[in-house]
């Protein structure tokens, strides 16, 4: 599929995100072929305040209500096990460092995703995203200093603008480039059935 490409608006500490991982690896391993590009948008920005309990209890109960509809697994210890904050741009940030350092951004997506849901760690701290960087082979002080530098803030700030001029407020979306025009095949949590659906009457009606 020569002029096509797909697009990926998320957040790797986005709930909805995590549920549509499996949905978006199953359409991709159909898809081969198909590049796609990771933007980050970007849910919190930085803060060191601790979130408050009613918030706490608001997004764990959202993890639960995600758990049953989707079948996606939540570790829910930590919300126990962590002083949590409302603040992803680091999470963001590290997605950045790894693809500048390492072309590992996708696999930093998956490492922070399993991390957070399944692992009980806390993305929010930069020792947590250093430990992954780590894991996946990145070396920790390299990681840590491009984590903090003005240059990666700088490529957030165009991803989150690219995101903005794209129309995308919410996550996950997953927006197809073919034929030089966009198509959003998801905007929001969408299953495998309903991807593969859109993408082949895109491309249908493109040859039409």
């Amino acid at each position: 599929m020569n002029q096509t490409k797909l697009l990926y608006i998320m957040d790797p500490m986005c709930s909805w995100c995590w549920a549509f991982r499996p949905q978006l690896t199953a359409f991709l391993a159909k898809h081969p072929e198909i590049q796609l590009d990771l933007i980050m948008g970007g849910l919190a920005p930085d803060s060191d305040e601790p979130m408050p309990m009613a918030q706490r209890q608001q997004i764990e109960t959202i993890w639960q209500r995600i758990a049953q509809q989707t079948g996606v697994e939540f570790n829910l210890d930590f919300w126990r096990n962590n002083t949590p904050r409302r603040s992803t741009y680091p999470a963001c940030r590290a997605v950045i460092s790894a693809q500048g350092m390492a072309d590992k951004a996708h696999e930093m997506v998956e490492a922070i995703q399993t991390g957070y849901y399944l692992r009980a760690l806390n993305p929010s701290d930069i020792s947590t995203l250093s430990l992954l960087a780590s894991e996946l082979g990145i070396d920790r002080a390299q990681f840590e200093q491009s984590l903090q530098s003005r240059e990666t803030q700088q490529a957030l700030e165009a991803d989150l603008q690219r995101a903005r001029a794209l129309g995308v407020s919410g996550f996950p979306a997953l927006l197809l480039e073919h034929n030089q025009e966009l198509h959003a095949i998801a905007l929001g949590y969408t299953q495998f059935d309903k991807l593969e659906q859109r993408f082949n009457q895109i491309c249908t009606d493109s040859m039409v």
